[in-house]
């Protein structure tokens, strides 16, 4: 218990809220009691600001240990030439990909917001739409899917530094040897953001982008399970420019804490038991997906292949927001969010994405994925009935009390 009792309720609020509801948002997860303790560690104190052997400050004889732990750790498990695991988060980790591969001005292809990328990814709201001469790629109207030939012809046209491909909402697996022929063919540093499925690829159930890309990003919570942070691979010829690019390109002195969570997260992620964790995640999806469809809802790209996917809601006649405040009412937690070519606006968009990182971390498996599809269709057929959306938080309250909120 805190001596702060304003912040203790709160924290104990919180904590109850996610206990008792189904946590869906994709890029969420519950940490270990490790990672949490480590999160909260000593290292709080401590300001580390430059790269083992070259701090800036002294005092720094264990970051320097543990900061070359953590990088070890992420090498071995992902195949890379190297590593920076100072990034704050994806973004800021996004951003020091750029700068390390090219110059402000330059054309960079990005998958586009509504098709399933992210802001970073050229936005022209974004630092990467107004630095950069950014040009987006989008999925195939018709099928949903990302076509390579297409993405092949804007490159051709456009010859740019660099094509960043990654996914926020796109639920298909990346063909990463496809796209690595692409930018040879144009020119181009290939950028994989894995933000959202890096725990997939290292329990070996989504395709690994490092034989094939320049430059890997990725989140460290998400599918990792870690705490919050970002993370950069490389290939070994960019790891002087990459390092240059985070430290004293964009940031000061690392999370020495987030980085002592994170290399317990990776030792954790290193067991067997992660390995299985990650393919039941894609399983969980996959059912909830197949269920939603034969109970009449539409899944964009007309499937998953990771953890998450996105909802076309038009076939119950409700807008995406709407749908996310019955579902939080109903004690189902998503967010709305747009589907390709999408004919509402943004803040009313026409889909749903669900994931299944939170639930598959409290034990949840497919036979549980198709209860929680009758919930979700209940409530959408409901929208404006607060009585179902209450009966329904209730039944959900009591249903997760066998799931433990941890793992």
């Amino acid at each position: 218990m805190l001596k702060d009792r304003e912040v203790s309720e709160i924290l104990a609020k919180e904590c109850a809220q996610q206990a008792s509801v189904l946590r869906m948002i994709a890029s969420e997860n519950i940490v270990s009691d490790d990672v949490l303790a480590a999160l909260g560690s000593c290292f709080v104190n401590r300001y580390s600001e430059g790269y083992p052997g070259k701090r800036y400050y002294q005092g720094q004889a264990h970051t320097d240990a543990l900061e070359q732990l953590t990088c070890a750790r992420a090498k071995a498990l992902f195949g890379a030439g190297h590593v920076n695991v100072q990034s704050y988060s994806g973004s800021p980790a996004n951003m020091a990909a750029y700068m390390a591969l090219c110059g402000v001005g330059d054309r960079i292809v990005g998958l586009g917001l509504n098709s399933g990328g992210h802001l970073t990814h050229g936005w022209k709201v974004n630092f990467s739409g107004k630095l950069y001469e950014a040009h987006q790629v989008e999925v195939n109207r018709e099928t949903e899917h990302l076509d390579y030939d297409e993405v092949a012809a804007l490159c051709r046209q456009v010859r740019p530094k660099v094509l960043f491909i990654g996914t926020t909402s796109y639920s298909l697996a990346l063909d990463f040897a496809r796209l690595r022929e692409i930018a040879d063919e144009c020119g181009a540093y290939l950028v994989a953001d894995i933000a959202h499925v890096a725990g997939l690829v290292v329990a070996g159930a989504y395709p690994n982008p490092v034989p094939y890309a320049d430059v890997v990003t990725l989140t460290t919570h998400k599918t990792l399970r870690g705490p919050r942070g970002g993370m950069i691979l490389c290939r070994s010829e960019h790891a002087k420019a990459i390092d240059r690019a985070v430290f004293p390109g964009i940031q000061g002195g690392p999370h020495m804490n987030q980085i002592a969570a994170l290399a317990v997260a990776l030792d954790e992620a290193q067991q067997p038991a992660f390995r299985a964790y990650g393919h039941q995640m894609v399983a969980n999806a996959r059912a909830l997906a197949s269920a939603l469809t034969s109970r009449g809802l539409r899944i964009v790209s007309g499937g998953t292949d990771c953890h998450l996917m996105v909802v076309d809601l038009r076939p119950k006649g409700v807008d995406g927001k709407r749908a996310a405040m019955a579902l939080e009412e109903s004690g189902i937690v998503c967010n709305f969010n747009a589907i390709p070519y999408d004919p509402n606006p943004p803040r009313m968009p026409s889909g749903i994405r669900l994931g299944t990182p939170s639930l598959t971390t409290r034990g949840l498996k497919e036979a549980e994925m198709i209860r929680i599809a009758d919930w979700i269709v209940e409530v959408l057929d409901a929208p404006e009935d607060a009585a179902t959306h209450q009966r329904i938080a209730a039944s959900i309250h009591n249903f997760l009390s066998a799931y433990p909120n941890r793992h």
